[in-house]
């Protein structure tokens, strides 16, 4: 099993039965990734990150609206879920004090897209080849769809990590790697050194989750095998580096883009963005009456001043 049943959290258990109850029977299988998951650097305020895979937009956001935990005007989150897959969402019953979860919203079709050979971006790809947890799952029809899917996207990596390999790599290596690639194509405001913390919570996963691709590659003829390392056995076409190329810029756009989604649909955005920023940077941040009340506007100085001036070790919290 490349995604494992996860029983050490029972908050995001707690949180994944609450979102099953008000979900109108739309929901199809719960993740939980991220740094609860992982351990990193997370604290008692930290929310659970959570894929909520759905078989319907629309009935699951109708059904939680009906519930009273849509904290957004229906229609527009309707109209938000069908461009830039997936919607986030906080979901945080009892105001908060039964703990928080940030949704990643996607349907059945866009989970497979969104893994498959011709991503969209990398935004759930660069999520779903890490280390994952089931909270909650449908049935098993369910669950082997889902395997699948993880599955055939570790077997895909090398398609997209062959052009930023700079040496031999065994299956943790490569992991490595592949971090570092993904960090690479998105702005965050987290230390510099982030990548290889998160891969250094998850190394056994990467040496168990990367090692078919590579073995594959091998009996493709596309790597050669010396001990525990693998090698390409000739350079990357050039065709295949501008795709990625390609790929990686306009993942790194669509992400960026991403952000004034989120401010739409992610209920108190503003206090959660400060809370990570602090956590993950050590630094206390007073936000101006005017950061608070108009952010679009008065806020980009502050941000510009945060990703110049990440520190290159995270601060541990």
């Amino acid at each position: 099993m490349t995604v494992s049943r996860t029983r050490e959290w029972p908050g995001a258990s707690s949180l994944a039965e609450r979102l099953v109850e008000g979900g109108g029977g739309s929901i199809r299988a719960i993740l939980l990734y991220g740094s609860r998951l992982l351990a990193t650097n997370p604290d008692s305020h930290s929310a659970f990150d959570l894929v909520v895979i759905v078989n319907d937009n629309r009935r699951f956001l109708s059904a939680l609206s009906a519930a009273g935990e849509l904290h957004r005007p229906l229609g527009l989150l309707v109209a938000l879920s069908r461009t830039l897959a997936p919607n986030v969402l906080a979901f945080a019953p009892n105001d908060g004090r039964d703990g928080v979860a940030k949704c990643l919203v996607v349907s059945e079709g866009d989970f497979e897209r969104g893994l498959g050979s011709h991503p969209p971006d990398h935004f759930l790809l660069g999520r779903m080849v890490q280390k994952l947890g089931i909270v909650w799952i449908a049935d098993a029809s369910v669950e082997a769809w889902l395997e699948e899917q993880v599955s055939g996207a570790h077997r895909r990596v090398l398609e997209w990590m062959a052009p930023y390999l700079q040496g031999p790599v065994d299956a943790e290596g490569l992991g490595r790697r592949l971090l570092e690639v993904c960090y690479q194509g998105e702005i965050r405001p987290e230390s510099r050194d982030r990548a290889g913390r998160v891969f250094e919570a998850q190394a056994d996963h990467f040496a168990v989750a990367l090692a078919p691709a590579l073995e594959a590659a091998v009996e493709s003829g596309a790597m050669t095998r010396q001990g525990p390392l693998y090698s390409l056995r000739g350079p990357v076409p050039p065709t295949q580096r501008r795709r990625w190329a390609r790929h990686f810029r306009r993942s790194k756009a669509r992400t960026t883009t991403r952000w004034f989604k989120h401010m739409i649909t992610f209920a108190n955005w503003l206090p959660y963005v400060v809370r990570k920023v602090e956590r993950h940077t050590g630094r206390t941040i007073e936000l101006t009456p005017l950061e608070r009340s108009i952010p679009l506007i008065f806020l980009w100085p502050r941000v510009i001043h945060v990703l110049l001036s990440r520190p290159r070790r995270e601060i541990d919290s």
